[in-house]
Parts: C-alpha cells; sequence; structure tokens
C-alpha cells in the first residue's frame, strides 16, 4: 500500500503546528475498508485507538476533507494525517510548578514535597508533576534518567525526598536504596491503640482483587518488605458521633515498596487516619504520612548528611485536635 507524497491538504490545522503531516494515496489494489483500520495498516506504529483519537478530533482527512472513524476509504483517496504527540511523549517537559527545597549541592537536591503533588508521570497523570518542576527549575536534569529522581512518595504523602543531579550521582543513591543505608523516617497517625515497637516483614503485591491497591494477602508478584515503626503517643479523637483510639507512630523503612507503610499498618488492623482506601473509619484530608526525616551518603564527600522537615499544617491541625493520653 504505496503512501505517494501529494500537496498538504490540512492548511487550517498547519496555522497551529509546523508538524508535516503524513499523506497517503490508497492505490488501486486497495480493498475498501473503514478508515481506522486502513490507517492501522499505514501506521502501524500507532495503536488502532489512538488513530481513532485524531480521527475524531480533526487531525485528519479524506480528500481534503474532516471525516469519521466509520468512513469506508478506498482505490484513489487521499488520507492526512497530523501525527500527534501521545501523552507520555509530552510528559517529560518543563512546567512551572511549586514545590519547597530544603537543600541542594552539585551532586543532589533535597525537595520537601507538598501534598498532591504526583512525584513522577504515570497512568492519569502526564502532567503536573514533581518531575516537569524539576525539569522547569533545574534544565540540566533533562539528560539524567527519570530527571534525576532516586525514589518516589505517594501523591497525598509529604515530605522529604533527594534528586540526583548527575548521573554518578544517582547510581550512587540508587544503590544505598538497594544496600538499605539511606535512611527514610515517616511520622504517621494509625487508628488504634499500637504497641510500643515492632517490625512489619511480609511481602507486597499488587491486590488480587483491586488493581489500586497493594497487599500482603497472596498479592500478585509479592517483592520483599520490611517495615519498623514505633508508637510515640496514644490519645481519642472526637467527631460529633464517636470517640475513637488512635495512635502518633514513626516508621522506619528498609525498602521502598509502592504503600508499604499504609499497607503494614493496615495489615496489623491500625490503618493510617484517611486512608479509605485501606480500610480507615476516621475521615481526614488525606493519608496522614509525612516522610520528616532523610539521610544519606552524600555521593562526592562520601559524608552522611541528615535533614529535616516538619510536619505539614493540615496533618498537624489533626494532631492538635486529638486529645493525648499518654506516652507508649
Amino acid at each position: 500500500m504505496p503512501n505517494n507524497e501529494i500537496e498538504n491538504p490540512l492548511d487550517e490545522l498547519l496555522d497551529t503546528s509546523a508538524q508535516e503531516p503524513h499523506i497517503f494515496r490508497l492505490d488501486r489494489e486497495v480493498k475498501g475498508d473503514r478508515l481506522d483500520k486502513i490507517l492501522a495498516q499505514l501506521m502501524p506504529e500507532h495503536s488502532r485507538g489512538r488513530l481513532q483519537t485524531w480521527i475524531e478530533d480533526g487531525f485528519v482527512t479524506v480528500n481534503d476533507k474532516k471525516t469519521k472513524v466509520k468512513q469506508i476509504v478506498g482505490p484513489g483517496d487521499v488520507i492526512a494525517v497530523l501525527e500527534q504527540e501521545s501523552e507520555q511523549s509530552k510528559a517529560f517537559s518543563p512546567e512551572p510548578i511549586d514545590f519547597d527545597v530544603i537543600a541542594e549541592s552539585s551532586e543532589w537536591i533535597v525537595v520537601n514535597k507538598p501534598v498532591g503533588l504526583v512525584t513522577h508521570p504515570g497512568a492519569g497523570n502526564w502532567h503536573g508533576t514533581l518531575l516537569n518542576g524539576l525539569l522547569y527549575r533545574y534544565p540540566e536534569l533533562a539528560v539524567i534518567p527519570r530527571a534525576g529522581i532516586v525514589h518516589r512518595l505517594d501523591k497525598d504523602t509529604s515530605g522529604l525526598l533527594v534528586v540526583a543531579r548527575t548521573e554518578v550521582a544517582q547510581t550512587h543513591l540508587v544503590r544505598q536504596l538497594q544496600a538499605r543505608t539511606m535512611g527514610r523516617r515517616y511520622r504517621a497517625l494509625a487508628q488504634g491503640i499500637m504497641k510500643e515497637q515492632g517490625t512489619v516483614d511480609k511481602p507486597i503485591g499488587r491486590d488480587t482483587r483491586v488493581p489500586v491497591r497493594m497487599s500482603v494477602d497472596k498479592p500478585i508478584a509479592p517483592k520483599p518488605a520490611v517495615t519498623h515503626y514505633t508508637c510515640l503517643q496514644t490519645g481519642v479523637y472526637e467527631t460529633t458521633k464517636v470517640e475513637k483510639s488512635v495512635s502518633l507512630i514513626e516508621c522506619k523503612l528498609e525498602t521502598g515498596r509502592t504503600h508499604q507503610i499504609r499497607v503494614h499498618m493496615a495489615s496489623l488492623g491500625h490503618p493510617l487516619l484517611g486512608d479509605s482506601l485501606y480500610g480507615s473509619q476516621i475521615a481526614a484530608t488525606r493519608q496522614m504520612l509525612h516522610a520528616f526525616r532523610l539521610s544519606f551518603i552524600d555521593p562526592k564527600t562520601e559524608e552522611m548528611v541528615e535533614f529535616e522537615a516538619s510536619i505539614p499544617d493540615d496533618m498537624q491541625t489533626l494532631i492538635d485536635s486529638i486529645r493525648w493520653e499518654s506516652m507508649c
């Protein structure tokens, strides 16, 4: 099915794009079929769903006219396609995003990630992420894999994470994570009265019933996960209808699995306040989890550095509203 170049029929679209369209003239041997099916043969590098979207959005013409997915095309028809970037391909672009930098050196940046900010682009969040903000503020990160991001925090978890400014530093920091020498400590509010301290050593994988959840109960592709926790205080959270016991805890990670602290605390029967995904019965603005302390070996000086970030206002307000009764 040849694709001979002819005069460009997409002048209107080209007013807003410098990209040249793909032009296809269907020869006599082509059997008539739906436009989207023909395009899937002409442009096999793109999914049929993406091609259908381009047709519906007016980026495809047949004989200089905008058309529909189900139009039948055949010998002699001229198809013009103005190829559009996928959301994925546009994800790694600079955007002005608000976030605080606690400290930085020639090798690393320590960020205090705010609540609601996604760390890295992914399905449903291709824009407006920390990565986009890093590329805007530090353009040199464009040549570093994942813009230097070494580890992540959930969208609604606040606190500290480190970003590498060179590939050498990134490798060094990733190896610290693997060797479990990077220190990551969290403060959290959990339902119920927790014992003084303990360790949860339960592999975590995708939940077999709810795709957005992680689980320790016969999960899909489980990976080792270890969380150490210490209870700091216990008290009572009062609402208009009920009083519930709560614990302020500190958690230390050995591994860094998705939702690790949330899953491990829920597995003990102590979900984090506000974490409805894992069974919290106490409503809050988000899961009450904050990465307050971070330590790592500086890749350049080989000295240990440590940073802290105070608990954000929404979490502190909730802490202040609890009637604390005893230290653990």
